[in-house]
This record gives structure tokens, sequence and C-alpha cells, in this order.
């Protein structure tokens, strides 16, 4: 292995200029970092968000809720430019104090519910319409054990594998190399389990299949970090039968196209305020 590191810890860390993507984002403290409100829509749901992977895992489930006639579920979808330090405005820190996307209030209870964190955004909305969550207890659990599988497997594949392989100012071996390892692991558990099932936590698509599928299914499509040939995706053909499958489904089209501001035109839907916005 090539030997490219020539960092030694200093005794106490203080910040220093890291370049890369968003090292203009970057900082060692919370908090807000100027004054501005949210704005507020008429829909009973209001999103704050971008479509990352994190964000269009809630835009696909409220297109999921409304494909199943649950009209509470309608949205107003505001766009968050993370690159620009909208998720730092007192208004979305409010809503979120960890500031990043999703952030969702639910305007139809009085007082107003925030939610934040994409896993908890799923799981408030599945238990507040009665849907993509078994309520069986042994296949409820299961949905959960994949959904938090995701919550804690998907940091090894953004901060880990796509920072240094994408992102990162300089590529070094050993970053690369650890983190690739890891996620063809977690590659390979997706795959053995979706070996013996048509979707992610069994038989019935579901939250698990939601959350999971904007990082690993777009990653075998090839979709997020161009490293597809890189990580021999092909190689995962029960993720990528499930991958094709989930991305052809109509819900699944009209949310990635929400918060979307890079890509074809035709994708695009920085905001979305009423079904009509996606066509």
């Amino acid at each position: 292995m090539t030997d490219s590191s020539t960092y030694v810890p200093p005794a106490v860390w203080q910040p220093a200029p890291s370049g890369g993507t968003f090292a203009n984002i970057n900082r060692p403290v919370a908090g807000p970092t100027h004054d501005k409100a949210l704005p507020v829509g008429q829909q009973p749901l209001q999103l704050y968000s971008l479509a990352t992977p994190n964000g269009v895992k809630v835009t696909i489930m409220l297109e999921e809720l409304l494909a199943l006639g649950h009209a509470g579920a309608e949205y107003d979808a505001w766009l968050i430019r993370i690159s620009e330090g909208d998720q730092f405005s007192s208004g979305f820190v409010e809503v979120n104090p960890n500031s990043k996307i999703p952030a969702l209030v639910d305007r139809s209870v009085e007082p107003p519910v925030r939610v934040f964190e994409s896993g908890s955004i799923l799981l408030y909305l599945a238990e507040k319409f009665g849907a993509l969550l078994p309520a069986e207890p042994a296949a409820r659990t299961e949905t959960l054990n994949w959904l938090f599988w995701q919550m804690g497997s998907a940091p090894y594949l953004g901060g880990g594998f796509g920072h240094f392989y994408a992102y990162a100012p300089e590529k070094f071996e050993y970053p690369i190399n650890r983190f690739t390892m890891e996620t063809k692991r977690q590659l390979d558990v997706l795959d053995r389990q979706l070996a013996l099932h048509p979707f992610i936590a069994g038989a019935n698509y579901s939250i698990a299949d939601i959350a999971i599928w904007p990082w690993y299914g777009a990653l075998v499509l090839n979709e997020v970090y161009g490293a597809a040939e890189f990580l021999s995706a092909h190689e995962y053909t029960h993720v990528m039968r499930w991958a094709r499958q989930i991305a052809q489904r109509p819900a699944v089209l009209r949310g990635r196209r929400v918060n979307r501001t890079w890509g074809d035109e035709a994708t695009q839907v920085p905001e979305r305020h009423q079904a009509s916005d996606l066509g």
C-alpha cells in the first residue's frame, strides 16, 4: 500500500481549511448562522429538503402514500440549498437542531409536530397513515430491523466511501480501500437477503425499501458517485433486480424529481406544492 499519510494529529485539534466539495459549510459548532423564517404553504405537511438520497426517501414515501389514497399526505416541499447554508437558518434549526435535511413539520395537528432524521420521518408517516409498515409484531420488527440497518450503515457509504471516492480534495488509498470493503460487505448483506425475499423485509414493499433504495439501489444503478463499475455492482444480482424494480414504481419516479436542481431539466422539480407540479 502506498504510504501517503504524513499527518500527525496535534495534542488539541483546531479547525483548519480542508478543501473538498462541502468544505464551505463544515463547521465544528451547531446552531443558526442567520435569521430567516421557513416558508409555510397550504398543505398539511411541510417538507424542507433537497433531493439527496436522504431527502428522496421522504418524497418517495409521501408520493407512495398519496398513491395509496391518503389525501392527508399532501405536502409542500420547500427547497433547502445545503451548499448555500440554508440548513443553518434560524427557522430550519428550530425544526431540526442538527441542521440536516430532510425536516418535516406536521401542521395537521395542534400544536404542529416537528420530525427530523429521515428514518424517524418514514416511521412517523407510516404510523400516522397506517401504511407501508406491517402491524403484525414479527413483520413490523423485521421491517424496523432493516430501517435501522440503513440508518447505521449508510454513513459508511456516504460519509465514508462516497466522500473519499468522489468528494475528497485528494485521493488516498487507505480510506478508499477501507470504505470500499465495507460498502461491498453491505451490498453482500443486501444481496443475500434479497436472494430469499422479493423486498428487503420480506414479501411486501415497505419503508425498509424506501429507506434503502435511494442509497444502495441508486448506487448499483450508477446514479450516485459514478462507482458501479468500481464496485463491480453487477455481481450483486439480487440487489440489481430489486433496484430496477423499485426504480420503475410511479411514486418513486415522481418522488425522485422533487427538490431536485441538477441533471436533465425534465427531472427537476425544485419545489412541489400540489400534485400538478409533477405533471
